[in-house]
């Protein structure tokens, strides 16, 4: 997606002639990314202003601006980060389609908490995989963090419920719940989504601190449909951008955001325990022209 975006951009940029043919083609290629057209519209007004202004005539200037006008559509209100409460425990629901890294992500968190000192119980609350059960646990156990499981085809929300039950009562920081991956299209499963979150609810006494949708950077424009209808069901407060470790760019994270204006809170980059990072428009908008 954003990665032919900048073989088109390059393509332009050889022609050696900023001309109306060049921010056609140009936004062509940005709708193609899956932006929509009022940003667009409003990346190659910026871009024709830069130009006339500064008298950019060269790829590299005008790669730079493209890049910054990029950046700039991640700009976020309010602190960046994960929200943690101030009345323990602070809870973390995940959510996401299967195969997104949903289940490493949370791993992923528990260690970075883990490390700061905090303590951490595991939900595992993805109830109709016994393989995801058990990976979470296999998680659980060799970063060094309680866990909350039952029988696969248990009631995930009760599990849930059971795991902040036991944060409450032994004064345990965080609560990490997985829940089971599906399809945003199956209202059925959108509708027991809702049900979790509910339940997340009455046994902390307030809404989930965050709302986590894991996203897979190799989705594509299928993401913006994800985003929406996740955000729709279960009230989505920040994003994780998985498997920015090979030939994907996220590029639709740009198409979800300037939708949704939902915050990217993290971005895993790897397999690894430690393949987790803070978002950063900046570094996001130059590794796209990498």
């Amino acid at each position: 997606m954003f990665k032919r975006l900048m073989q088109s951009f390059d393509r332009l940029m050889g022609r050696g002639v900023i001309d109306d043919d060049f921010y056609e083609e140009l936004e062509q290629a940005l709708l193609e990314a899956d932006t929509n057209v009022n940003t667009a519209t409003q990346i190659l007004a910026e871009l024709k202003q830069a130009v006339r202004e500064e008298k950019i005539t060269d790829a590299t200037a005008m790669k730079e601006r493209l890049q910054k006008a990029i950046a700039e559509r991640f700009r976020q209100q309010g602190p960046a980060g994960l929200i943690v409460s101030d009345e323990a425990p602070t809870v973390f629901l995940f959510v996401g389609v299967n195969g997104v890294g949903k289940t490493t992500s949370i791993a992923k968190v528990a260690h970075l908490l883990k490390r700061k000192g905090f303590s951490v119980i595991l939900a595992a609350g993805d109830t109709f995989r016994a393989a995801a059960i058990e990976q979470l646990e296999v998680w659980a156990n060799r970063i060094g963090v309680e866990i909350v499981r039952s029988q696969p085809g248990s009631d995930s929300s009760a599990v849930i419920f059971d795991a902040v039950t036991a944060a409450k009562a032994r004064g345990i920081q965080f609560v990490l719940a997985d829940t089971a991956g599906r399809q945003h299209s199956k209202d059925n499963l959108m509708h027991e989504l809702q049900k979790v979150a509910r339940v997340t609810e009455k046994a902390l006494g307030r809404k989930p601190d965050e709302v986590l949708l894991v996203l897979d950077a190799n989705t594509g424009q299928n993401a913006i449909r994800q985003a929406e209808e996740f955000t729709k069901t279960a009230g989505v407060t920040g994003l994780i951008l998985t498997k920015l470790d090979g030939t994907a760019r996220g590029g639709a994270l740009i198409g979800v955001y300037e939708r949704l204006k939902v915050p990217v809170k993290l971005i895993g980059i790897g397999e690894k325990v430690e393949d987790l990072k803070d978002f950063k428009p900046d570094q996001f908008a130059a590794s796209l022209f990498d």
